[in-house]
């Protein structure tokens, strides 16, 4: 089977697989690594050998800067510290209790090549995140938290598992050396991303060609990475800054034409790379086990479920001692910012490991400075995924129950209710741009008509007035000048109600996701009243000409 004929079956797979999780409450994810390990044992399918730079390349940026445009800027901010705790503190302390564990009761392995483990395992990843968390109504702020912590812990990650392998490789290194350049490699990974960022949102700004702007979204966090990768700085904070500086300035310098566009293709790519990533470390898994040798296999996933347990208790005894810490110290006044004994349950449970356990286990390299064999490697290469399959089949499949048996969900109805608030003053907004900027440019019958249609709106929204008792107009409107001047008008609403939501964006007011919800039905108007209006061209040159239609 030539690779072309594997892409195309994994594809078949993907798809078939996509179809099946419609109808089943399992995540997509467990499936898709189930699959990949069937897909591995199977004799028909060739070995899948994956080197560990195209793993991080073709799949970490596309995927980072996805996630980064879709985290809400302000909410990430205001959860900045325990964002930080998590993405930074946790991946230390999940590192050395990995470490201690392994030095003490696996045989072999030393304190360097324990330490090598535990920065593999210790980053919950941002791919199983939101492919698991995705659509269980979890509170935002916890989205948020779990979302922005997956993004940043990547470089803290990075950062252990080089010096770690630095010390297997050489003997030894400077604990201060390392905390230092931690601090270099992350700033400088930031302030590459915003300013790669800054330079393309001019880049769009100048752009009107859709195909054009989508296919340089497309570029964009491939070439940030790299870059930063060659400055040898963070090449994953370069990606997450560089996609919540577009994301901020995305209703700026997109057009309704490009942005939709952009969110197509956008949903089409990460569909195809999230399915193929968990194919993917499913398929590799069959090899490692023939590396090691059937005879020990059972030790060894004695030992995988060692460290599993490991790293997810971790989790927990950092996440609970550290919120009561807060409170003990009177850090956070507000009894709204704290945290219940569920939301932290559930935080603690939400720690899946992927994509980059599975690359830095990778690109592991094969002998060490003097020669010999790098010590355990295929070991390691278990263990990591051991780590991966037990937290992402374990965690994965009994989050959805734990946020329901413990009422950890965010009830429909407040965001409904929010959504709703958000519409009625978008309505009531644009009833005064009516009447104060188009009321003297209009005719009478267009201002009447435009005005009842929010009206109607409005009072639909108050519950005044049901859908199916809209009143109706008599005939429909003929004159191609009156409705040319309506589209006209209508446009000139909807743009007013597009810089109201800019504002609320950049103010943080409402919610990001009713924003862009509200964003994309502007969009969506918008190109249907352009429409109209080409279409009304012909017609209206023909009346103008003197003939009524």
């Amino acid at each position: 089977m030539t690779e072309i004929e594997i892409v195309l079956v994994l594809m078949a797979i993907l798809t078939a697989l996509a179809w099946v999780t419609q109808n089943l409450k399992i995540p997509q994810s467990i499936l898709l690594l189930t699959a990949g390990l069937v897909l591995g044992f199977s004799p028909s399918i060739p070995e899948i050998h994956l080197e560990s730079e195209t793993v991080l390349l073709i799949f970490l940026p596309p995927l980072l800067y996805e996630a980064a445009g879709n985290i809400s800027w302000h909410e990430f901010k205001a959860y900045r510290r325990p964002i930080t705790m998590l993405a930074v503190w946790l991946v230390f302390f999940t590192t050395v209790a990995v470490a201690a564990v392994a030095h003490y009761f696996i045989p072999g392995f030393t304190w360097p090549l324990a330490f090598v483990l535990g920065a593999i395992i210790s980053p919950p990843d941002a791919v199983a995140a939101t492919s698991t968390i995705r659509g269980l109504s979890l509170p935002s702020r916890l989205i948020t938290i779990l979302e922005g912590e997956s993004l940043v812990n990547d470089a803290s990650a990075l950062v252990a598992y080089r010096y770690a392998v630095g010390a297997v490789t050489s003997g030894g290194f400077v604990l201060w050396q390392a905390g230092w350049q931690f601090l270099v490699i992350a700033a400088g990974g930031i302030i590459t991303g915003l300013a790669i960022g800054y330079i393309f949102t001019h880049i769009h700004n100048k752009l009107e060609n859709p195909t054009v702007a989508t296919a340089i979204t497309l570029l964009m966090p491939f070439v940030t990475y790299l870059l930063a990768e060659q400055l040898h700085l963070s090449g994953v904070l370069a990606v997450v800054s560089m996609g919540l500086y577009m994301a901020w300035h995305s209703y700026e310098i997109f057009s309704f034409q490009t942005r939709m566009q952009i969110n197509s293709f956008w949903n089409i790519l990460v569909f195809l790379l999230n399915g193929f990533v968990f194919i993917l470390i499913g398929s590799q898994l069959p090899i490692v086990v023939n590396a090691i040798g059937r005879e020990s296999i059972l030790t060894w996933i004695g030992y995988g479920f060692l460290v599993s347990l490991v790293a997810i208790a971790a989790r927990i005894i950092w996440i609970f001692p550290l919120e009561y810490l807060y409170r003990l110290l009177g850090t956070r006044r507000k009894k709204s910012a704290q945290f219940s004994p569920s939301e932290l349950f559930i935080t603690s449970w939400a720690g899946m490991r992927g994509v980059v356990s599975l690359a830095t286990a990778l690109a592991l390299p094969f002998t060490l400075r003097n020669g010999q064999a790098f010590p355990m490697r295929n070991e390691v290469l278990f263990l990591s995924f051991m780590v991966i399959f037990v937290t992402l089949v374990l965690q994965g499949l009994t989050l959805p129950f734990f946020i329901r048996r413990l009422g950890v969900n965010e009830p429909t109805h407040i965001g409904e209710l929010e959504e709703k608030r958000v519409r009625m003053k978008i309505t009531s907004s644009s009833i005064a741009f009516i009447e104060s900027e188009l009321a003297l440019t209009l005719h009478d019958e267009v201002l009447n008509e435009l005005k009842s249609r929010f009206e109607q709106h409005s009072n639909y929204l108050q519950g005044i007035l049901r859908l199916d008792e809209r009143p109706r107009k008599g005939d429909p409107l003929t004159a191609p000048t009156f409705f040319r001047e309506f589209v006209q008008s209508e446009l000139a609403v909807v743009n007013h109600q597009r810089h109201l939501i800019i504002q609320w964006h950049k103010e943080g007011t409402y919610s990001e996701e009713i924003i862009r919800r509200i964003e994309q039905e502007l969009d969506i108007r918008t190109l249907s009243l352009q429409t109209q209006l080409r279409r009304l061209q012909p017609i209206g040159a023909d009346n103008e000409a003197g003939g009524a239609v």
